[in-house]
């Protein structure tokens, strides 16, 4: 049979493998870093997220721009699928209060070696410290721990992440050697990125700690969940769906109280005695927590007590942290390069799948169901061309 080569040893990689393998292919993993899945591995780390329990629709609605391109990948492998295929690996999922899913072992290093047994089972080689550096002719170059390798491969699967994380392997090296084939990318941008904040001394009791019962508002787009403070600035899930519109430099503001109505919120401080400080106020009778008055005297100075300022109080702040800082960015290859398997217009034969395409979409597992679902779609459309074209 054909020989398939995988050029990325992440989720989308090995499971653009594992359906060429089921369809009686050879298969070679090649992988730069020494190990495969290792960001994978590092966010099982707290818990691994596979997906979200919600209807196709809903869960659709989080890829923004990106949802009607990926929705036939999408509805292929949807939450239901994921949670199906983690059982099928051995790994029982349980459904946490918000709708995410997680293994119940919780790390990703029980799924990731029954994965990795499956794949050997069906005879994948996975290659490490391969590292793809472009094309001589039609043959893919490696640089390997044996030397310079060259390889002619019947189909090829580009999954080789994005441009955060580089000591995980999304270094986004690959980008230039596209470009130079005449592949069309769009630039990379950081994506569920942490904020930069220029904290005044007052902060460092603080950092660690976190910022709970909150909600955040960037332009039209409002969030409900914690961050945490940092030394660096400010870090978490409820920030993270705010990013495309930080990029776009939509102010940011926070809500202290989102529990609380604008009227009853204005009886309580009209109410307020004129001998008590605002520090003892919002602690007795909003119940804030520390964290909350000090962001809110940090964000605040000079300006009265009021409405405004503890629903919509102003958030100033430095910009996105690096990019390489970001859980995932946004860029990469255009859908327009693309035809409906994936498969690079101008080189036949090769396929693109997971974070290097060009779709964004915010924690809470749809980074990695996205990621499966183009992998093996573009497993799957790799087969079908090689039937096609044997």
């Amino acid at each position: 049979m054909a020989q398939a080569v995988v050029i990325g040893g992440g989720p989308a990689g090995l499971m653009a493998a594992g359906e060429l393998a089921a369809a009686g292919h050879d298969v070679l993993v090649a992988e730069a870093k020494p190990s495969v899945a290792r960001k994978l591995l590092m966010a099982g780390k707290s818990g691994l997220n596979l997906t979200k329990n919600e209807p196709l629709e809903t869960l659709l609605l989080s890829y923004g721009p990106a949802a009607e391109w990926l929705r036939p990948l999408v509805a292929e492998f949807d939450a239901a699928a994921v949670q199906d295929w983690a059982r099928d690996l051995g790994q029982e999922v349980f459904t946490g209060s918000t709708g995410r899913v997680f293994p119940k072992a919780m790390k990703a290093s029980p799924l990731l070696r029954a994965w990795l047994g499956r794949l050997d089972a069906a005879g994948v080689q996975i290659k490490t410290r391969w590292r793809w550096t472009g094309w001589n002719g039609d043959a893919l170059e490696f640089d390997t721990p044996e030397g310079h390798r060259q390889i002619e491969a019947d189909t090829t699967i580009l999954a080789m992440g994005g441009a955060s994380w580089a000591r995980l392997g999304s270094d986004g090296a690959w980008a230039p050697l596209l470009q130079g084939a005449g592949v069309d990318l769009s630039p990379f941008a950081p994506a569920n990125s942490a904020l930069s904040v220029d904290w005044s001394a007052h902060m460092q009791p603080h950092f660690g700690a976190a910022i709970k019962s909150v909600g955040w508002t960037a332009g039209d787009v409002i969030s409900r969940g914690e961050a945490t403070i940092s030394s660096k600035g400010l870090e978490g899930g409820g920030l993270y769906s705010l990013t495309p519109a930080l990029r776009e430099g939509a102010p940011l503001s926070v809500d202290l109280v989102p529990d609380l109505d604008a009227a009853t919120l204005q009886q309580k401080i009209a109410a307020k005695k004129s001998k008590t400080t605002q520090s003892q106020w919002m602690k007795k009778s909003l119940h804030l927590s520390p964290q909350k008055i000090a962001l809110y005297h940090e964000m605040n100075r000079g300006s009265g007590l009021s409405v405004e300022t503890l629903k919509s109080l102003p958030l100033s702040h430095a910009g996105l942290r690096p990019m390489d800082e970001a859980i995932s960015t946004v860029g990469g290859v255009r859908q327009g390069a693309l035809d409906e398997g994936l498969m690079l217009k101008s080189r036949p034969g090769m396929f693109c799948a997971g974070e290097m395409l060009d779709w964004e979409a915010p924690t809470g597992g749809y980074l990695l169901t996205a990621c499966l679902a183009t992998g093996r779609w573009a497993g799957r459309s790799a087969a079908n061309w090689l039937a096609r074209t044997a």
